[in-house]
């Protein structure tokens, strides 16, 4: 029988998101996936506590950690990937498509620095490659729609979708993000859909649906094809996207939308010192006309 791989949640209640640490019993070769840099935006520090919390457990069990894993470029956190470079050299790895991010953000920050063909990342992940963690083998999906650049990461009868879907009761991603697109991701979560029905899924973010008094990461895909409020089993390409525009037109920007996105184009690096020895983050001023 294929090994399973272990699995420790860690959750920031701040972003609500969940990072995990994944590994190999048997080898104790192990990943980080979507990890979180602490930032406070009213002061700007930045703070490293949620990604020592869990290089603290990669210690505790025994663990070589050798990868750190992105889903996406994410918009409600900044990433932790190069602390957890910085202490344990495990490589940096994205899906190939976010070098679009990357292509629309740069002009937006002015991000001159930034190579926009992947730069400061380790690897770059198509759709179908294959890495190995230990004996267990990680296989990447690209699933886009959320963001051109989302990818989940499948570990046999495990996968660890990112954004693209949330607990059955909360439902899925918004898609109206730069070159986010709801047909795509109709099409990305049906592909997850389409797997084994005892196929356990886990979010990257989980902000307690209406009626539940505790968050919630883990479900199966039977349990969304059953269960979920926006696509289970009978909703059609059609009605999702009209659903997803609908509501996607309510929402709000992230709080922490301009700081993550300009970091994590950039590996979870932040822009290049300025004379005076100071990093700064940059906020794009839009003026709107009213009256005459």
């Amino acid at each position: 029988m294929p090994t399973r791989p272990e699995i420790r949640a860690f959750f920031d209640e701040p972003s609500k998101t969940v990072s995990y640490l994944v590994h190999d019993p048997v080898t104790r070769e192990a990943a980080i996936i979507d990890p979180v840099l602490d930032y406070d935006p009213a002061s700007g520090e930045v703070d490293t506590r949620s990604a020592a919390a869990i290089l603290d457990e990669a210690r505790r069990l025994g663990l070589t950690v050798i990868w750190t894993l992105e889903t996406h470029v994410h918009a409600d956190h900044l990433s932790g990937a190069p602390f957890i470079k910085a202490r344990t050299g495990a490589r940096i790895g994205i899906g190939e498509h976010v070098k679009d991010v990357q292509r629309i953000f740069r002009p937006v920050f002015n991000a001159n620095d930034l190579d926009v063909e992947g730069g400061d990342f380790d690897r770059l992940f198509s759709d179908g490659d294959r890495l190995t963690l230990g004996g267990l083998e990680v296989e990447v999906l690209h699933t886009p729609g959320h963001t051109p650049a989302d990818v989940s990461y499948r570990i046999g009868d495990v996968v660890f979708v990112g954004d693209t879907l949330f607990m059955p009761d909360y439902g899925t991603a918004r898609a109206d993000f730069p070159g986010g697109d709801a047909r795509q991701l109709y099409q990305s979560i049906r592909r997850l859909l389409d797997l084994p029905s005892e196929t356990r899924l886990f979010m990257c973010h989980d902000y307690k649906a209406p009626g539940r008094d505790h968050y919630a990461w883990e479900t199966t895909v039977a349990d969304q094809r059953r269960d979920s409020i926006h696509i289970r089993d009978g909703v059609s390409e059609d009605d999702f996207v009209a659903m997803r525009t609908t509501r996607d037109a309510t929402l709000s920007a992230p709080k922490l939308l301009l700081p993550s996105i300009q970091v994590n184009i950039r590996a979870g690096r932040f822009p290049p010192a300025e004379a005076n020895g100071v990093r700064y983050l940059m906020i794009p001023v839009k003026e709107r006309q009213t009256g005459r």
